[in-house]
């Protein structure tokens, strides 16, 4: 059901598309940026949210100045990403191509030649809705998402994913639909850096922190064998973006016990936190990262 708020916002997206089209590139990444400081100022839940994350991640490692820093450049890397990501839409595949610097790809044509599908995971960093444009070619790409509660915007950023050569299996859904297209031997995308409800979590060490995390991906490759690999995306000077696709993980033969889900899934959210220990100010630190509990924590 639309809501008339639904319609509104929509409104709205549609006017900032029409001016990002309109407007050069090279205005519309700085723009972001001052978006992102603003934001950064006005959304004080937001910035507790990030200075908190911040300070449980590293704290003593960095100073309170360099945390505040790493916090701001968070939110202005996120705004020129949101930006950009509408100033894209409106550009053919290959032309977003052409602000795209791949590594690894070899990496990936490897794993998909074994034949038993390949499972990427990343985390909401850098620009990563740009990451399926990277992985079209040796097969299929497919990208987890949720439904966004507007969805007439859904149906925009849907459009966007395709249009970028990937198609959507919705978290609702996943189960099925992705070991089918493993199985195909298809490449299936998916996002393991963000709170999960405890019920459905398993709770993994992250910076330091148990922190609820998504088993899906361990779980899928312990029922179909899909090759795993890390892949990122870096925002780099001139508008560009590097994305590095990295060699597939190899897991020792196991069950596919609690003991395995968890082995796997500590193994890759320890990439992503070297990833992230690397390029801080490229990483969500608004989101709730350390929201839900183990057991018998409040």
């Amino acid at each position: 059901m639309v809501r008339p708020g639904d319609i509104a916002e929509f409104i709205a997206c549609q006017a900032m598309s029409a001016f990002f089209i309109l407007t050069p590139r090279r205005l519309c990444l700085p723009l972001g940026h001052v978006v992102g400081i603003l934001l950064f100022h006005l959304d004080g839940r937001h910035r507790r949210i990030a200075l908190s994350n911040l300070k449980t991640a590293f704290g003593t490692e960095l100073s309170e100045r360099r945390r505040y820093d790493i916090a701001r450049r968070s939110f202005m890397n996120f705004c020129r990403i949101l930006i950009d990501v509408l100033k894209l839409a409106g550009w053919p595949r290959r032309r977003v191509e052409q602000v795209l610097t791949v590594e690894g790809a070899e990496n990936l044509r490897r794993a998909v030649g074994r034949g038993c599908g390949v499972l990427v995971f990343s985390g909401h960093f850098g620009n990563w809705e740009v990451l399926t444009n990277s992985l079209c070619g040796p097969a299929p790409v497919w990208a987890i998402a949720r439904f966004l509660d507007n969805r007439l915007l859904e149906k925009r950023l849907s459009g966007f994913r395709a249009g970028l050569g990937a198609g959507i299996i919705y978290k609702e859904q996943a189960a099925r639909e992705v070991v089918r297209a493993l199985g195909r031997g298809d490449v299936v995308l998916i996002m393991i850096d963000q709170n999960v409800l405890r019920d459905l979590a398993v709770f993994v060490d992250f910076f330091g922190k148990p922190a609820g995390t998504t088993p899906a991906l361990a779980a899928f490759h312990l029922r179909t064998g899909s090759a795993v690999l890390p892949a990122f995306c870096y925002p780099e000077r001139g508008g560009r973006y590097r994305v590095k696709i990295f060699p597939a993980l190899d897991f020792s033969a196991g069950g596919r016990g609690k003991h395995d889900v968890l082995k796997i899934t500590q193994t890759c959210t320890k990439i992503i936190e070297s990833q992230i220990r690397l390029f801080p100010e490229n990483w969500l630190w608004f989101h709730d990262r350390w929201r839900s509990r183990p057991p018998g924590e409040s």
